[in-house]
């Protein structure tokens, strides 16, 4: 025996163990909590919602999200685009890049979707919060280059799902 363990049974020699006829077994187990300000919460976004006399549609459209619809083509198209009707068939991640490498990028991946043949991309450009003032300096910069591409009829904000706001899905041209 070492001195640690030694000491250890000189300081509990005289210890003697708790009765077990002085615990008291609970009588039932406790009733599950109740999330009582969630479902408050859940009540008062379901009343705003019902009493909202704004569309989906209206509020996507208010200008805080970004989007862009070639001039002459239906509203139907960027509807179908927010909602997933295109599939996704081809990314680039521009996470890293500068401006000039960004736009080097994304020209060069446009056209190989083109060539591809791919209808429907995602461009992600992230949130911006590793630059200076934590601003998207991308998004801001792709939302004034895409218009300027023959090749682009529409964009839009990816989903949650897809990247959300530090995403586009962008519609191409049918190859001819």
């Amino acid at each position: 025996m070492d001195d640690d363990e030694k000491a250890l049974r000189e300081a509990l020699r005289d210890a003697k163990p708790l009765s077990r006829a002085r615990r008291i077994a609970p009588r039932r187990t406790p009733p599950a909590p109740r999330p009582l300000q969630r479902l408050r919460d859940e009540r008062e976004v379901m009343r705003e919602a019902l009493s909202a006399s704004i569309s989906i549609e209206d509020a996507l459209d208010s200008g805080e999200e970004p989007n862009y619809l070639r001039e002459g083509l239906s509203r139907q198209i960027l509807r179908q685009l927010r909602r997933g009707h295109w599939v996704v068939q081809a990314e680039i991640d521009l996470h890293g890049l500068n401006r000039v490498e960004a736009l080097d990028a994304v020209g060069e991946f446009l056209a190989g979707c083109a060539a591809r043949g791919r209808r429907c991309v995602r461009i992600v450009h992230g949130k911006g919060l590793g630059s200076r003032n934590r601003e998207p300096v991308l998004k801001h910069l792709l939302v004034k280059h895409l218009p300027r591409r023959d090749a682009v009829l529409a964009f839009c904000q990816a989903p949650a799902a897809q990247g959300g706001g530090g995403a586009l899905l962008v519609l191409l041209k049918a190859r001819r």
